[in-house]
């Protein structure tokens, strides 16, 4: 019977049936072939309810409503500048600053699209008017959007903290260091490419000078209280005065108080809408958690877990092949299915056989979210591509082509975080 609830879902999935659709059939199959099977409908939609009816997964919609609050509000452009005159006229300075600029707009939206989006929207513009070829500027944001979801506060952080009884505080502080090393990976890669086919000095020295005339500390004035935003956050996490549910809370009145009242961006009318869309972007999200906690906890009665430690356990021989598996099977997940989607299915059957190889939890928690925000950028449905592609009106091939070497990076960081777990656990 799990062969067969595993192969109507993998069906579902190559046929492209939205997700909420393929968990969804393949929870009642069970019911469905076997009237006596304990998991009847009952059974299923109170799992859905007790899978809501907890804390720490308001910290979700109220992380999107902040991010959402902070985009209306302009403050990728704010966070731009700082960085901008940071890097000056140095080589590939204003293609890391776009990095940087989506390493702490992660921060704020904890979403990878969302990141993409408000990043790409204002500085792709900023690229090419400095000369830099369209597509190669619309792949540095739609790769490094990918650090949305790895540098805290990240909502498949905060799914993975719910379905695994793991820590979403541990989950952030692990996520910082994995973030930045990632980033710099990226960095690395701009710098040899403009190294490479070179970058016109002129446009670059007028808009550094432009950013100069303003006067650093005007620059940075404007943009601090963009820049606290994270580190109210996880400072507040870190610090042990909130929890991550509490953080959420706060970064939505503080972003509301910055945008209204300091930057003035968002006016008291506009906040209905801003809610009402915050809210539509959220009951897809909330809705497949429910169905995965139902799916979840069909395959548990099924004794899936035990099913995939016992093949493994008679193939593997170390952590090390372990992951070397776990990460080719999300980085092929990931080219199919979205990251939340991803976590709560895989994860709560993947971390008990780790446990049994001595893997941490929020070890295993960072390597799968890294593994998947790689699917941002990766055929057929890289959803960071479908967001850079209209905004310099290129196919989403050509730019998933020109992402090919930023993809190698982030590989290559996977790697690094996978098998030195101290990259991700030393600030734990």
């Amino acid at each position: 019977m799990l062969g067969v609830v595993f192969g109507v879902f993998l069906v579902a999935m190559v046929l492209a049936l939205p997700m909420g659709v393929a968990m969804g059939t393949a929870t009642v199959i069970p019911q469905l072939m076997d009237s006596s099977f304990p998991g009847g409908m009952n059974y299923i939609i109170q799992a859905m309810v007790g899978g809501l009816n907890t804390t720490p997964i308001l910290a979700i919609p109220l992380f999107m409503l902040s991010g959402a609050l902070m985009t209306r509000g302009g403050i990728s452009k704010k966070l731009f500048d700082i960085f901008a005159i940071f890097a000056g006229k140095k080589t590939a300075g204003i293609p890391c600053a776009v990095v940087v600029t989506c390493l702490f707009y992660g921060a704020i939206s904890g979403s990878g699209p969302a990141t993409a989006a408000a990043v790409g929207a204002m500085c792709i513009p900023i690229l090419v008017n400095l000369g830099y070829d369209k597509v190669f500027s619309a792949a540095i944001v739609a790769t490094a959007g990918g650090l949305g979801v790895i540098i805290p506060p990240s909502i498949p952080f905060i799914m993975y903290g719910l379905f695994t009884n793991t820590s979403v505080g541990d989950m952030f502080i692990a996520g910082i260091l994995p973030g930045c090393l990632i980033a710099l990976t990226i960095m690395f890669y701009c710098w040899i490419y403009c190294k490479r086919k070179g970058e016109d000095k002129a446009r670059i020295a007028e808009n550094y000078d432009g950013l100069k005339k303003r006067g650093f500390l005007n620059v940075f004035k404007d943009g601090f209280w963009a820049v606290l935003t994270p580190v109210i956050i996880l400072g507040g996490i870190y610090g042990g005065f909130v929890t991550p549910t509490e953080a959420a809370c706060v970064s939505v009145f503080y972003a509301l108080i910055v945008c209204i009242f300091f930057y003035k961006t968002i006016k008291i009318k506009d906040i209905p809408k801003l809610f009402k869309d915050a809210i539509a972007s959220y009951a897809p999200i909330c809705f497949l958690i429910a169905l995965a906690q139902g799916f979840s906890r069909i395959l548990i009665l099924l004794k899936a877990p035990e099913a995939i430690q016992s093949l493994i356990s008679n193939t593997m021989t170390s952590s090390t092949s372990l992951f070397l598996v776990i990460n080719v099977l999300l980085l092929i997940l990931g080219m199919f299915m979205d990251v939340g989607a991803a976590v709560v299915i895989i994860a709560p059957i993947l971390l008990p056989v780790a446990k049994t190889f001595g893997i941490d939890a929020v070890h295993l928690g960072i390597v799968m979210v890294t593994n998947l925000a790689i699917g941002f950028v990766t055929p057929p449905f890289g959803m960071n591509l479908f967001v850079a592609a209209p905004l310099v009106n290129v196919p989403v091939v050509q730019l998933g082509k020109k992402a090919l070497p930023f993809i190698c990076c982030f590989i290559v960081a996977l790697l690094l975080i996978t098998f030195i777990p101290a990259i991700s656990l030393c600030l734990v």
